[in-house]
């Protein structure tokens, strides 16, 4: 009976695999041959003298004459969506080698976004980490990576060679809306801590890509002392661990100096041969940005201090945030070290 029961199992990951491969082959096939009407569109409306009249007599036309012959999917409303994912990209290439890895809605919600650089991240992530329509969705109203580029500042300041690519990962601030958390009730921070492993995993996917977890609470012991670190991840990409200690009030310089103890004993104490140094990112309610700047933060490769918030922000809101970070380490780079100041580091 076992061995029938494997070999029915068998026969099904046969037929589930090959379903997903028709799935994904028609998949393909349709995003481009909807590139390719857009494209006839465009160039049958480049034909007509009063383009704008008869452009919406051409969609009406031929929506009445598709719908006829082949159905639903063919409105008025779709032409259009046709007609705009061919005049956003217009090179082939770009449709045949990245809108192809994605559905038709993926691609529909994507094309709206008016950055270049930000529909070819959704592109590419969405495809590498297989994001359903709504975890796209949620990806591009949380701004996903305009918050990552909002860090990214910070990298290049630093001139860190081997974590140029940093940027890439740490985000700010971060949206942990899933925790569904009251907004104004004051936190504790085990219970923050909680919230975030009942959800894990969608907030290893608000974390981003390579995040693996690896353990909360994990204790480091010296001769003389044990310590707990709050959560501990593992990336594969950056091929490092990243220690995350979570806050839930405004940060303070005793939090990054315990923060930089933690990242210093875990490269002592843990950190493989082959891994990369250890990264210490504080989640914190909010930050005071003259104990970020005058901080040892501010020149250090392996730590980092970010918001989270606990609701979805508005559009608008997320905006003013990202650009007030991005001022913020624009402060930072060019802060000059006063004359006779202390080293941070024999404050912390």
């Amino acid at each position: 009976m076992t061995e029938l029961t494997a070999f029915h199992t068998d026969i099904k990951s046969i037929l589930e695999q090959a379903r997903s491969k028709a799935r994904s082959a028609v998949n393909s096939a349709m995003v481009e041959a909807y590139w390719l009407i857009g494209q006839r569109i465009v160039q049958e409306e480049q034909q007509g003298q009063h383009k704008a009249q008869y452009g919406a007599r051409l969609l009406e036309n031929l929506s009445r004459a598709l719908t006829e012959n082949f159905g639903k999917g063919f409105s008025y409303a779709n032409l259009r969506n046709f007609r705009q994912f061919y005049l956003t990209y217009p090179d082939w290439e770009i449709c045949y080698t990245a809108c192809s890895k994605l559905s038709w809605s993926h691609n529909r919600l994507i094309m709206r976004e008016d950055d270049p650089k930000a529909r070819a991240y959704y592109l590419a992530e969405g495809a590498a980490q297989q994001w359903t329509v709504r975890q796209l969705e949620r990806n591009l109203q949380s701004r996903s990576f305009q918050r990552l580029l909002s860090s990214q500042g910070k990298t290049e300041a630093s001139g860190a060679a081997s974590l140029e690519s940093l940027g890439d990962f740490i985000k700010d601030p971060y949206v942990l809306e899933f925790l569904q958390l009251p907004e104004s009730a004051r936190l504790r921070e085990s219970e923050l801590e909680q919230a975030i492993i009942d959800e894990l995993q969608k907030f290893l996917l608000e974390l981003g890509k390579g995040f693996s977890f690896v353990a909360r609470q994990m204790r480091i012991s010296t001769e003389t002392s044990h310590f707990f670190m709050d959560l501990v991840f593992y990336n594969y990409l950056l091929k490092c661990f990243v220690i995350i200690d979570l806050k839930t009030g405004t940060l303070t310089h005793q939090d990054i100096g315990q923060m930089d103890m933690y990242v210093r004993m875990f490269d002592d104490l843990k950190r493989g041969e082959d891994d990369n140094p250890t990264i210490g990112l504080i989640l914190c309610d909010s930050k005071d940005e003259t104990v970020v700047k005058y901080s040892v933060i501010k020149e250090s490769q392996q730590l980092f201090a970010s918001k989270y918030q606990r609701v979805l922000p508005t559009e608008a809101e997320l905006i003013a945030e990202i650009e007030r970070e991005k001022r913020l380490i624009g402060a930072q780079r060019d802060l000059p070290d006063a004359p006779g100041a202390a080293d941070p580091d024999d404050t912390l």
